[in-house]
């Protein structure tokens, strides 16, 4: 039986529903977002906040503070071995099954890994954090004491990327977004106080197209990171949807997840750096214009801040403050109608006042 094909805008607002960008969500508890989202880009702290304030009304800052402290929320090294924030159940789920490509990365320590031996360093590790969490120089430096003959950076990403591993937030709400300048770590186990489970590949694939499908194999991989993922898919195959798109690609989906219609409105949204709209698909054409990726990740791999015109990436912004003036700067891709500078430049001044609040006025404006 031939599979239906679904258009790149079909796509693209059965991607915005499921990112909570067709309309803020008012009917979901702050974990739960997150795990809806699959999990967010936390390289910075601020950026998930920013993530969520598109996406939920009437979020609050202390929303997310709160669920940070009371370890519902976990910052860690996950998809792809970058940052994210988890929900704590999904961190439990889904760590295990997150580990081979981490363990993998090891190579790219090259000529630096010499003299490692990876399961020492791993209980050696959770040697040194049992019953204390540590900054992460204190940890490289402990274990460059046990193993001095072995290069400390090398040691530490090993130690970042073998262990599950949580940040520690700020006690009290004493850092605005969450965690100090210098974060210690904590082994996971210890700090969600419970074993993490078995390392499970199907839960990991319901819980991305949950937030991302319809979605192919290569899809799911360039997400998580896991190789391996059509050959889970394909065991899959009973228990999920099955479409194509218009170049024929299979894409796989939870059945019953919301594909809103082509003529469905989409409002103009901001996105933080590194969102994971933009980074969760192998092909991206949904959601961003293969000519405009350069213009969004950098040479050094920093992926700039965006927003949405109906649904696909539209430009980039910054926010910056002069004077007291905090101004939300746009860079856009093409000109915009008079009707969508207007809608930009409401969400702009929200969302900078959000930002900043101590500045005293805030603004928008388009730059060249």
């Amino acid at each position: 039986m031939t599979p239906p094909v679904l258009s790149a805008r079909e796509l693209n607002r059965a991607t915005l529903a499921r990112q909570m960008l067709l309309e803020r969500t008012a009917d979901c508890d702050l974990p739960g977002a997150v795990e809806r989202l699959a999990g967010m880009q936390a390289q910075e702290p601020k950026h998930p906040f920013i993530g969520l304030w598109s996406r939920l009304a009437g979020f609050s800052s202390e929303a997310l503070l709160g669920a940070l402290a009371q370890r519902a929320v976990v910052r860690a090294t996950l998809m792809r071995s970058t940052l994210h924030l988890l929900g704590a159940a999904d961190y439990v789920a889904l760590r295990l099954a997150l580990q081979p490509p981490m363990s993998v990365a090891l190579r790219v320590l090259g000529a630096r890994a010499e003299g490692l031996d990876p399961e020492a360093v791993v209980s050696a590790t959770r040697e040194l954090l049992a019953g204390r969490p540590l900054v992460f120089d204190a940890i490289r430096a402990g274990l460059q004491e046990r193993f001095p003959d072995v290069d400390d950076r090398a040691l530490g990403y090993a130690a970042r990327t073998l262990v599950p591993l949580v940040m520690v937030p700020a006690a009290g709400g004493e850092a605005r977004w969450g965690y100090p300048r210098v974060c210690e770590f904590a082994l996971a186990e210890e700090f969600l106080d419970g074993a993490l489970a078995p390392a499970a590949p199907e839960a990991l694939v319901r819980r991305y197209l949950g937030a991302f499908g319809p979605a192919s194999a290569r899809d799911m991989q360039t997400w998580s990171g896991v190789a391996g993922s059509k050959r889970v898919l394909e065991a899959m195959r009973g228990d999920l949807s099955v479409f194509a798109d218009r170049q024929g690609r299979e894409l796989f989906d939870l059945p019953g997840a919301p594909r809103p219609g082509a003529d469905t409105l989409a409002p103009v949204r901001y996105l933080p750096e590194f969102d994971n709209l933009v980074l969760a698909y192998d092909d991206r054409t949904r959601v961003i214009a293969d000519e405009h990726r350069p213009l969004v990740t950098t040479k050094n791999l920093r992926v700039k801040a965006t927003f949405l015109v109906d649904g696909v990436v539209a430009g980039i912004w910054a926010l910056a403050v002069k004077r007291k003036v905090a101004t939300l700067e746009l860079l856009p891709f093409a000109r915009l109608t008079k009707r969508v500078l207007t809608e930009l430049t409401v969400e702009g001044e929200a969302l900078a006042r959000f930002a900043e609040p101590e500045a005293k006025d805030h603004a928008v404006a388009v730059v060249d």
